[in-house]
């Protein structure tokens, strides 16, 4: 078996290395990329317009509903259809077709997950008009694929053909979006599960994953199938909404920035629309036909992931064998033999411990998740693109499963609302022993489930404001969650907003390019104060003692020109680990340090230490850190950003796929989120804030939009990165709505003739 996979290895190498030697596309002007667009004899009941922005941003006017939908298939598949594709077979566990047999393990786990399991039932079941939306779009995305003469750069490298997309293909991807953040925690938390202490630990960590500010109301192949999902999963973000009498403008106001894995292509395509049933602008997933974060002419949505209940972990072992049935599903590999899994589902989901990435080594796991029964997402998003009210927002909602989300809501009028946008189980809502649960105790079993209309909302709440960061939402009849975002993001959204009577949108700007982290302030305090008390400073080396001044002098920001989050982030590299080894051993340190509320956790350990203990621990960081401190002068030497194809982890050519190498601000739980782990290195960020949107709701024109990157996913054309110059600026680009403002807005306004 080893040496087969070594063959595997050593060839796969060598034909990638020859197929990843192609060069990348001829640099192309904006002209040069759209001259390719298919302007003639198309599907369509009459002719569409589409205008063009200089960043390659499209506003489609048709005049019926259908053929705007075939049109944003044409956009979708022109900007991103090397994305898709890519996108497309992740969903369904086909990467060993592009990538050879390095991936089997991963594609078998994802086979399992089954994305694409119920998409049969959910188009069945799905009204007529959003199932006429979806095939229109998949005709739009199927007629440019098939007649574009130069195929994207990434069909030559992974050596794709053109394969029609299907409804079933939209919906999967859809799913792969709404990933349950929980399954991330759960990768992490099956390690723990081996401590004698387990008990005690899960009882801990639940309190204090639970133990969250309301919004209203009160690299192993584990690793790499956790950044698989989380990159995709619609995990972070921040979202908040001003009434108009908190607004200077006179108008709501309203600010959304999701936080996704930070890549080229960015994970989001702006666009505009205009037809009879549509007027809106926003933010689009591609190969999603909704717009997921934006405004009509009356209200204005984006939203948080709610970290919702969506999933249980059952221990199967006592079901009878009639429980379990299974199938044999064949991965195809690229340059290799092709293999045969074995797939196994129960009568509460799929058997997940069976993913080889996650190395289990207990008795047969079942998933059940709300995925995989229930839910329509792109009708209830097609209803919210066309929602006038509250009500009508509301109601959009009531077959919306995955991934929960914090919705956040504005309209022209001045009100504002928050709704919880899932589908729950219904069950106890007492903890439960283990996060894996025994399938024969009827307790833990689903009695049903709740929806959005059943669960708890806010409309125009006297605080004049409403915000989510991935905090719970509000008290429900059943759990909403067991493990939330620390608050910092939420705090500070929160503290920032009621610091003004009235905001204006540079309020909004200033907010979402804010740095501040409360959680890195609180383990300063708690490391100097003990510091101070216990005398440390006079027995510290001079490189410790100066790291001690720098930590102490800084003020919790962590912009990119400062010195002090260096001296606190070398500090903490070794204080944490140090904490977390004592705490639950060094095999077992990494899994308990990447809990989301880990410096909460760690503040109480470092109290419970004695004198003795803690000045041994603290003098080791401060050493430790002060012979670092050195190498960077401010945050930005340390902490970069690079914007990296997926293709950048490939053997021998990486590097020709990461794009620019920049300082970054911002940390792992600061409002402008740029994340990454505890590091004494040089570092990039892989995971955060990747777009932003502020809408004035007393200005139709005045919504504003960027992506980190770029719109185009379209190898060396001048707009696949000409929004990181205005990012870094904090810059934003406008999207209007009124057609007398797209005149102005416009580069180029095209055709499509029937």
């Amino acid at each position: 078996m080893i040496a087969a996979r070594t063959a595997a290895l050593a060839l796969s190498l060598l034909l990638m290395g020859c197929s990843l030697l192609r060069p990348l596309p001829d640099k192309t002007t904006l002209e040069e990329r759209l001259a390719v667009f298919p302007t003639d004899g198309l599907p369509l009941k009459a002719a569409v317009a589409i205008d063009w922005n200089e960043n390659q941003i499209p506003f489609i006017t048709a005049e019926h509903d259908e053929d705007l939908a075939f049109a944003l298939g044409l956009v979708h598949a022109h900007l991103r259809l090397g994305q898709m594709e890519v996108l497309r077979r992740i969903a369904a566990g086909r990467i060993s077709e592009m990538a050879g047999p390095l991936t089997v393990d991963i594609d078998h786990a994802l086979r399992i997950l089954n994305f694409g399991r119920g998409a049969e039932r959910t188009l069945a079941e799905m009204p007529a008009d959003t199932r006429k939306w979806i095939d229109r779009f998949v005709q739009g995305v199927n007629h440019y694929q098939r007649t574009v003469e130069d195929l994207p750069h990434e069909f030559h490298l992974f050596g794709l053909k053109r394969e029609p997309w299907t409804a079933r293909d939209v919906l999967t991807v859809g799913r792969i979006a709404g990933t349950d953040v929980n399954w991330l925690a759960w990768f992490r938390l099956l390690k723990l599960r081996e401590r004698e202490d387990w008990p005690q630990l899960w009882q801990r960590l639940a309190k204090v994953g639970g133990d969250s500010t309301l919004s209203f109301g009160a690299d192993t192949r584990a690793g790499r199938l956790e950044r698989l999902l989380g990159a995709a999963a619609r995990s972070g973000s921040n979202s908040w909404a001003l009434a108009a009498r908190r607004s200077a403008t006179g108008g709501a106001l309203i600010a959304n920035d999701p936080h996704l894995g930070i890549t080229m292509p960015n994970l989001w395509i702006l666009a505009g629309v205009k037809s009879p049933g549509f007027h809106a602008v926003g933010m689009m997933i591609p190969g999603v036909p909704f717009i997921a974060v934006g405004r009509n002419a009356d209200i204005a949505w984006g939203g948080t992931n709610m970290r919702a209940a969506s999933s249980d972990l059952y221990d199967i072992s006592a079901l009878p064998p009639s429980a379990i049935r299974s199938r044999e599903e064949k991965i195809k590999v690229r340059w290799w033999v092709d293999r045969t899994v074995e797939v196994r589902e129960s009568s509460l989901g799929p058997v997940i411990s069976d993913a080889p990435p996650l190395e289990w080594q207990g008795g047969p796991l079942a998933l059940r998740w709300v995925g995989h029964e229930r839910g329509d997402e792109i009708t209830a998003m097609v209803k919210v693109m066309k929602a006038r009210n509250f009500q009508d927002f509301r109601r959009a909602f009531a077959n919306f499963a995955v991934s929960a989300q914090n919705m956040i809501y504005a309209d022209r009028d001045g009100n504002i609302g928050q709704v919880m946008a899932t589908v729950l189980p219904i069950r106890p809502k007492t903890l439960p022993p283990d996060f894996i649960l025994d399938a024969a105790d009827d307790i833990w079993r689903w009695k049903g489930f709740l929806n959005v209309l059943q669960l708890p909302s806010t409309y125009n709440p006297t605080a004049g404001f409403v915000a989510s960061a991935n905090n719970k939402p509000a008290e429900a009849p059943v759990p909403v969650g067991r493990f939330f975002s620390a608050d910092d993001r939420i705090d500070r959204i929160k503290q920032m907003l009621a610091a003004k009577s009235k905001h204006a949108v540079d309020d909004m700007k200033a907010i979402q390019l804010d740095v501040y982290m409360t959680s890195s302030v609180a383990v300063r305090n708690a490391i100097v104060r003990r510091a101070d008390t216990l005398g440390l400073a006079e027995n510290l080396s001079p490189e410790g003692a100066k790291t001690l001044a720098s930590m102490r002098a800084w003020d919790g920001h962590y912009r990119a020109e400062d010195r002090g989050p260096v001296a606190f982030e070398l500090v903490y590299r070794h204080f944490s680990q140090a904490l977390a080894e004592r705490t639950v051993g060094a095999d077992h340190a990494e899994a308990y340090s990447g809990f989301s509320r880990i410096k909460r956790m760690l503040i109480e350990d470092f109290a419970a230490l004695d004198d003795g203990a803690a000045a041994g621990l603290l003098r080791t960081a401060f050493d430790a850190a002060g012979t670092r401190l050195g190498d960077f002068a401010v945050w930005g030497d340390m902490h970069r950003l690079s914007l990296a194809h997926p293709l950048s982890f490939a053997p021998l050519i990486g590097s020709r796929y990461r794009f620019g190498d920049r300082p970054a601000a911002g940390s792992s739980d600061t409002l402008m989120k740029t994340a990454h782990d505890p590091s004494e290195a040089r570092h990039n960020t892989r995971y955060g804030q990747q777009a932003r949107h502020l809408s004035d709701m007393a200005d139709m024109d005045d919504n504003r939009f960027l992506l980190l990157g770029g719109q185009d996913g379209w190898f060396n054309s001048s707009t696949a990165f000409d929004q990181v110059t205005l990012w870094q600026r904090g810059d934003y680009i406008r999207l209007p709505m009124r057609a007398e403002s797209l005149k102005a807005w416009r580069t180029r306004t095209m055709r499509l003739q029937p």
